[in-house]
């Protein structure tokens, strides 16, 4: 984690602060940027609602249906919904990633222009797609398009790492994890990124 981020959080939230200071894990690196953006967001939506483990898995037997495990927006288009269904995802991911494609295809979404967007305007080009959710559209903007401000209040993995962080008794609410994450801005990725890493140790 860079310095300059851990200074803040310093300053900010001691207790994340401490909590990072004292982990002696491997910290998820952060933010990143990722030059397939078509295949970036069909690894995202593969992998909702799924744990770690089952979205590698299924996300493998997806890309083993493209010529060189590359899924193409023409190639996802060429297949059925059963076809795609026989990877293992869910139909309502199918579906999504058929509109996915289609609107890539049309041209009515242009994933290598979402960088240019401030984080609205991404977030609404992308939730305009059948089965992407703020979950969704959350995860893409950090790990696609390298935005270092995402938090995503609806992620049930960082909801239990700050209930065991914060040594609450019950789950956050929205306004609690709102009101912290108020305190870890700019750099609200990296707080995701760490709380991740906490919880996935204990």
């Amino acid at each position: 984690m860079p310095k300059k981020v851990l200074n803040h959080f310093k300053k900010t939230d001691i207790v994340l602060y401490t909590a990072i200071i004292d982990f002696n894990g491997d910290l998820r690196s952060g933010p990143a940027l990722q030059k397939d953006l078509f295949v970036s967001l069909c690894r995202t939506i593969v992998g909702q609602q799924l744990s770690g483990k089952a979205a590698t898995a299924i996300w493998k037997k997806f890309k083993s249906l493209f010529p060189r495990n590359k899924p193409t927006a023409k190639a996802i288009l060429s297949l059925t919904e059963e076809e795609l269904r026989a990877s293992g995802i869910a139909y309502s991911k199918v579906r999504a990633v058929r509109d996915l494609s289609e609107r890539v295809t049309s041209r009515s979404l242009r994933l290598n222009t979402l960088s240019t967007l401030n984080e609205d305007e991404a977030h609404g080009a992308l939730q305009a797609v059948k089965g992407i959710g703020p979950w969704t559209s959350e995860m893409f903007l950090m790990f696609a398009l390298g935005h270092e401000d995402i938090f995503s209040t609806g992620d049930l993995g960082l909801q239990k790492g700050i209930q065991k962080i914060y040594r609450l008794q019950t789950l956050p609410t929205k306004e609690k994890i709102e009101n912290l994450a108020m305190n870890w801005s700019p750099y609200r990725t990296y707080a995701a990124c760490a709380i991740w890493s906490i919880l996935d140790n204990q």
